[in-house]
């Protein structure tokens, strides 16, 4: 039987996404919510436009009100189905687990489950009003949301036996919305209790959750509690079929208040607790719909967490910050939203109302011009993406520009530095680097660079004896033109993501005078 899909550490330390036996990088994207409900709509108006993409992965829900419409009755011909068409169009999937809570709300939980408030009761508000989120604290809504999950991954062990499902994210931006904390008769009784045992130790705490954690108690606390309801689904459903699983994070965002984002969901500042509550869980991982792109990865790679993108921007910028998730912080997959439309410049990626509800900018989404860059990007790191995987770990850098403000940057080697400018341009100034003994290579948008000596070697200067356009293909580098004569005065990338290599030599004053 072919090997399990895995997150495991490789010879440099590095987490990655293992798939039979060999590292994989999801290049894809996220599917719009209601796109693989139907299959004939998958096959009109889905797959089509990923043609030429060079997607490897997609993402897509799979929702519980589909999977059991009635009580402890299954259905997975949608799963099966949808497992069919992939593997004919020679993609993997990563299933998203619809099934609790989706964006903060409980819109995907089966009939009747809505029907059933007394059974499923929901979080409340303040001042009393019943929401529309089913509380994590009712243990009920999370027997059956893991039972439903169970048969699930008992389906896909025995069903998806060529591995076409490769990770399973489980719910989906988790939290509560319009409140800081579920202010249900239950919840708050459990909210004047003691902290669990194992946060007094972490945080080295004591007393209730207001005495513990003050003016945070209440997002701290749904925290808890979401992620004890996750840990129950995952650990269960892992010991069925131990694929992968991860949570995504609507994050952290102005005005910084729980509950304009999803409170207790797994913002950066609260990784360690939800490590703690669900250990179960391989990632937890960032949307990232923010301008500052570069920070949220950084937050996402601290306290051991593999960085994996399950969402982000569709607009011409996600063909370079791709490079730079990959490089700077080797990251398992990235994923434009909506990514069956970016090809499509007649339609809106989302809706402008739809942004505003959500928090996001408008230009997030604003695919137009975006397909060619992407296409191009996922080209060129497919093809690379053998010789990333061997070489050794500080021999890779990312780079990309956090802020407008932001000129450049230097990126130290052992034998020589390259300073990078950042250029204008559409898909943004981001790349990726990987030096070798006498020069590197570079792939990215919109920058110009110098090789310069190391800091301290003023007797020392830089001569390029070879300087290539070309590509990896099965990670071994192919060489197009040679670049030289004046054009030897141009080291920058553009718009279009290009892959470049620099061979140089590094002369000294003493070389020069023995000649």
């Amino acid at each position: 039987m072919a090997a399990v899909p895995e997150i495991r550490r490789d010879d440099n330390g590095i987490a990655r996404l293992y798939v039979e036996n060999e590292p994989f990088l999801a290049l894809g994207g996220e599917l719009h919510n209601s796109s693989a409900s139907d299959l004939k709509y998958m096959e009109e108006h889905v797959w089509p436009n990923l043609r030429g993409m060079n997607v490897n992965t997609v993402l897509l829900p799979i929702c519980w009100e589909i999977v059991e419409p009635k009580e402890d009755e299954y259905d997975f011909s949608l799963v099966e189905k949808l497992i069919e068409q992939a593997r004919q169009k020679k993609i993997y999937l990563v299933f998203l687990w619809f099934g609790l809570w989706k964006n903060g709300e409980s819109f995907y939980v089966p009939e009747w489950v809505k029907r059933d408030r007394k059974r499923f009761f929901r979080a409340r508000y303040h001042n009393g009003a019943e929401s529309e989120t089913i509380s994590p604290l009712c243990g009920e809504a999370v027997k059956r949301d893991k039972a439903a999950f169970c048969k699930l991954m008992g389906y896909l062990k025995e069903h998806d036996r060529q591995h076409s499902v490769l990770m399973v994210q489980v719910e989906n931006e988790i939290g509560f919305l319009k409140s800081d904390r579920d202010y249900s008769a239950i919840a708050n009784e459990d909210f004047g209790k003691e902290i669990p045992d194992i946060l007094q130790r972490a945080y080295h705490k004591s007393g209730n959750w207001a005495d513990a954690f003050g003016e945070d108690a209440a997002e701290y606390f749904m925290a808890w509690h979401y992620a004890r309801a996750v840990e129950e689904i995952v650990g269960n459903g892992k010991e069925i079929y131990p694929l992968p699983m991860f949570v995504n994070a609507w994050l952290e965002q102005h005005p910084d208040r729980a509950g304009v984002y999803p409170s207790g969901g797994p913002v950066a500042k609260l990784i360690p607790l939800w490590q703690m509550a669900a250990p179960s869980l391989d990632m937890i991982s960032p949307d990232i719909y923010v301008p500052d792109f570069k920070s949220e990865c950084i937050a996402y790679t601290q306290h051991g967490n593999a960085l994996f993108i399950p969402e982000t921007g569709s607009n011409p910028k996600s063909a370079s910050r791709v490079f730079y998730a990959v490089g700077a912080h080797h990251a398992i997959g990235f994923a434009p939203f909506g990514i069956e439309d970016i090809q499509n410049e007649n339609v809106q990626n989302m809706k402008n109302d739809q942004l505003a509800e959500l928090n996001i900018m408008a230009e997030a989404f604003d695919s137009r011009n975006t397909a060619p860059y992407l296409k191009e990007s996922y080209r060129l790191l497919l093809g690379m993406k053998e010789k990333l995987f061997s070489v050794q770990k500080e021999k890779i850098m990312g780079y990309m520009q956090g802020n407008p403000y932001e000129q450049g940057c230097i990126l130290e080697f052992e034998r020589f530095d390259i300073q990078l400018d950042y250029l204008r341009g559409e898909t943004g100034s981001a790349g990726l680097l990987i030096s070798e003994s006498d020069g590197f290579y570079l792939t990215g948008c919109n920058t110009s660079f110098t090789v310069l000596p190391k800091k301290g070697n003023a007797d020392s200067r830089i001569e390029i004896l070879r300087y290539e356009e070309g590509e990896f293909e099965n990670g071994i580098w192919k060489r197009k033109r040679i670049l030289n004569g004046d054009e030897r005065y141009n080291l920058a990338l553009y718009d279009n993501p290009k892959t470049v290599y620099l061979k140089i030599a590094i002369v000294s004053d003493d070389d020069l005078c023995n000649q």
